[in-house]
């Protein structure tokens, strides 16, 4: 079996005060606000995003241990808090999207700062950094860790060691909102679970007025001490007196988590109209203003003697540049008509050209009209050949037979065969008959 050891997380007062945050310059007060602030995002985005406690839970500690190693200075809260967020749902298997998770931090910064609701379009620029930013500080996150992100919670001690207690179920509730508020302190990292649990029992005992055996105290048989359980107590009672954390911009990086980028766009913004509507002696004086103090006596002379030549000079060069741009604007109206007279005799041109594109198809269309007359025409004669050749042989084949029975009848046969010939005769006379009809009905039609 391998053993790790997950009971490394857990620092003194000493290291408490020694923290990165301090080493940068932040006092414990503002450290202990910022605290606050990032778990109350993390708890409100847990609602928002429907995940249980315990994932928030684990977020919270999350975030307590990264700020241990690392400084408020460097590491914006905000960003921390989400990826946080996003860490804690895959580890306790309720996984959520970074989208979700970014739109859901997106509105709570806007809600917060009294902006206007934008929707975070995803396919953005905008969302693609803040996407990169999550998995950025989630990578640096699990560095701190080293990749050991186990945490065991006060909760699931609680239930037991009430019933153990044998307390009344109205306290079980107030117990387990204590130990919530708790994740908002540094206990997570102080204490173990067992003594945060006992003394979250303690607290919610006193508040209810019920009494715990105390001979033995009741505490030793869940290894814990009496001064982390008045400890808890205290953190406790100090974190209820508190007014609601508000933000403080103490990160390099920048006062927002990049969703709010109003004072980074007008810092961005250029000023073209003032820098061009400024005349070339304005561009001369903070140089002359940077020079004065270091100059003295002579060498103010100097300098002021030097500008004056250079506005000279430069006025000379405007009033030449003015006249130039005066004959140019004298001049403008003419190649504008020209160019208008061009754009309208192309404009004529181009309907010219479409006016005999039409004509074309029409002429196509009935060119293919007329291939399709005059193929009809000969499919017609066609059919009327084969039908003339057609009864030509079936008037070779009636004399054939004519002649033969000429012959019968001259080589003295019986009357039944005299009358079979009689009655072919009459068959073939009315045949001959209906195909001569059907001749002059041909050539009637033709």
């Amino acid at each position: 079996m391998i053993y790790t050891a997950i009971d490394n997380f857990y620092l003194t007062d000493e290291e408490l005060k020694n923290s990165p945050s301090r080493k940068d310059g932040i006092d414990e007060a503002t450290e202990t606000i910022l605290r606050i602030y990032g778990c109350d995002l993390i708890q409100e985005s847990g609602i928002l995003l429907r995940l249980p406690q315990a994932v928030m839970a684990t977020g919270q500690v999350l975030f307590h241990r990264f700020y241990c190693k690392k400084s408020f200075a460097r590491f914006n809260v905000k960003k921390v808090a989400a990826s946080c967020v996003w860490l804690a749902s895959k580890l306790e298997e309720s996984p959520r999207k970074a989208r979700q998770v970014l739109v859901v931090f997106h509105r709570m910064e806007c809600r917060r700062e009294n902006l206007p609701i934008e929707h975070l379009e995803v396919g953005s620029q905008k969302y693609h950094d803040l996407k990169t930013d999550l998995s950025r500080t989630e990578r640096h996150i699990l560095k701190e860790m080293g990749f050991v992100c186990h945490v065991e919670h006060p909760h699931k001690f609680i239930s037991n060691y009430l019933a153990t207690l044998e307390t009344p179920p109205e306290l079980r509730q107030e117990a387990w909102n204590l130990a919530n508020d708790s994740l908002r302190t540094t206990l997570c990292v102080r204490f173990k679970s067992e003594v945060v649990a006992c003394g979250v029992v303690y607290a919610a005992a006193r508040r209810f007025q019920v009494p715990l055996p105390e001979n033995p105290p009741w505490w030793k048989v869940f290894d814990a001490d009496k001064s982390g359980i008045d400890e808890v107590c205290r953190v406790l009672a100090e974190l209820y007196s508190l007014p609601k954390a508000q933000y403080i911009p103490v990160c390099k990086d920048g006062d927002s988590f990049t969703f709010s980028n109003k004072s980074r766009d007008s810092q961005s913004q250029p000023i073209p109209k003032e820098i061009s509507q400024t005349s070339p002696t304005a561009n001369i004086r903070p140089v002359s203003a940077a020079i004065n103090p270091e100059s003295v006596g002579a060498k103010e002379v100097l300098v002021r003697a030097a500008i004056d030549k250079m506005k000279d000079s430069k006025k000379s060069d405007d009033e030449s540049k003015n006249m130039s741009v005066e004959g140019e604007a004298r001049e403008e109206p003419l190649p504008k008509s020209n160019s208008e007279l061009k754009t309208e005799a192309s404009r004529e041109r181009n309907r010219e050209r479409e006016k005999e594109r039409e004509r074309e198809r029409d002429r196509e269309r009935e060119d293919r009209i007329k291939a399709r007359d005059r193929d009809r025409g000969r499919d017609s004669d066609r059919e009327r050949d084969r039908e003339e050749t057609e009864r030509d042989r079936d008037k070779a084949k009636d004399r054939s037979h004519r002649s033969k029975d000429r012959g019968k009848d001259s080589g003295g046969h019986s009357g039944k065969s005299r009358h079979h010939s009689s009655r072919d005769r009459d068959y073939h006379s009315s045949s001959y008959s209906s195909r001569e009809k059907d001749r002059h009905r041909h050539h009637s039609y033709a």
